[in-house]
C-alpha cells in the first residue's frame, strides 16, 4: 500500500501540474501570429511529456488496485484507497509551492495576456452593477439631503413661533402684572381716601376751628382780633403730610399766621410733628412710614 500511496501522490502533482495551464492557451498560440512557433512547440512538447508521466502512473496504479483487491474487500478497500488519495491531495496542497509554468517569455506574456483579459471581462460585468449601485446612492443622497432642508425649515419655523410665543408670554406677563399694580394703586388710592375723609370727619368733630369753639370764643374776647383766616387741624395735617411725599428731602413747614398756636402745640406734645433743630418757626411731620 506504500508503493499505491506513492503512486496517487505522483498523480495528484501531474494532474496539479497540468491543471495549470489553460485547456484553451494552445488554439489561441496557435491562431496567435505574433507568438512564436518554437513557444508553441515547446509548450506542447512539455504538456506531452507531463501527459505520459500521468498516464504511467495511472497504469501503475490500476495495475496494483487489480492485483491487491479480493472480492471481499473491494469495497472497503476502495474507500480507504479514496481516503488516502484525499489524504494525499491535502498533503500534496499543503506542500505545494508556486512552480513557473514556463521559462520561454512568449508563453509567460501570452498567459499574461490570457489573464488579463479575463481580469478584464470581470470588471466589465462588474462596472454596470455598480453603476447602478453609485446611481442608487446618489439618488438616496439626494433624497436625504432634501429631507434635511425640509428638517431645517421645519426646526426653523417652530425657533420663529417659539420666540413669538415667548414674545406673548412676556408681553402678556409684564401687561397682566401692571394691571395688577394699576388695581392695586386704584385700592390704595381709594384706601387712602376713604382715610383722609374718615381724618377729616374726626378732626372736624373733635378738633373744630376757634370762632366755633366756646371756650375758644372766651378766648377771642380776651385777645386780639385775628387779621387772617385760621386754617383747619385737618388742613394743617394735609399740608404736612403732602410736603413729606413731595419733598422727603427738605419735609419742613414753615409756620404763619393761619397756623393756630394751640393746634401746634397740641401736635409737637403728642410726637405728631417736629420742630426744626434751627429754626422753630418750620415743622415737619413725624416719618412713621420709616
Amino acid at each position: 500500500m506504500d508503493k499505491q500511496d506513492e503512486l496517487l501522490q505522483e498523480v495528484e502533482k501531474l494532474a496539479k501540474h497540468m491543471s495549470i495551464y489553460p485547456h484553451n492557451l494552445a488554439p489561441k498560440i496557435a491562431t496567435n501570429l505574433e507568438c512564436p512557433v518554437n513557444a508553441k512547440e515547446e509548450l506542447l512538447d512539455e504538456c506531452e511529456v507531463i501527459w505520459k508521466k500521468l498516464e504511467e502512473c495511472q497504469s501503475k496504479l490500476t495495475l496494483l488496485g487489480t492485483e491487491t483487491l479480493t472480492d471481499s474487500d473491494a469495497q472497503l478497500s476502495l474507500l480507504m484507497m479514496r481516503g488516502k488519495a484525499l489524504t494525499a491531495e491535502y498533503n500534496q496542497w499543503q506542500k505545494q509551492t508556486p512552480e513557473i509554468i514556463s521559462t520561454n517569455p512568449d508563453v509567460l506574456v501570452e498567459l499574461g495576456k490570457e489573464e488579463l483579459q479575463k481580469v478584464n471581462h470581470d470588471l466589465e460585468m462588474v462596472l454596470p452593477i455598480f453603476k447602478a449601485r453609485n446611481k442608487k446612492l446618489k439618488d438616496d443622497l439626494k433624497r436625504e439631503q432634501q429631507w434635511l432642508e425640509e428638517q431645517q425649515q421645519l426646526v426653523e419655523a417652530l425657533r420663529v413661533i417659539e420666540e413669538e410665543m415667548k414674545n406673548q408670554v412676556v408681553q402678556f406677563s409684564e401687561k397682566r402684572a401692571f394691571q395688577e399694580l394699576k388695581i392695586k394703586m386704584l385700592k390704595i388710592k381709594e384706601y387712602k381716601e376713604e382715610l383722609l375723609s374718615a381724618l377729616g370727619e374726626f378732626l372736624e368733630e373733635h378738633f373744630p376751628l376757634p370762632e366755633e369753639d366756646g371756650s375758644a370764643q372766651k378766648k377771642k374776647s380776651l385777645a386780639k382780633e385775628p387779621t387772617t383766616k385760621l386754617i383747619t387741624l385737618h388742613e394743617i395735617l394735609e399740608s404736612l403730610i403732602n410736603k413729606l411725599m413731595s419733598a422727603p428731602n427738605d419735609p419742613y413747614l414753615t409756620i404763619n399766621d393761619t397756623f393756630w398756636p394751640p393746634y401746634i402745640e397740641l401736635l409737637l406734645r403728642y410726637g405728631i410733628a417736629l420742630r426744626h433743630p434751627d429754626d422753630p418757626k418750620r415743622i415737619r411731620l413725624e416719618a412713621f412710614h420709616q
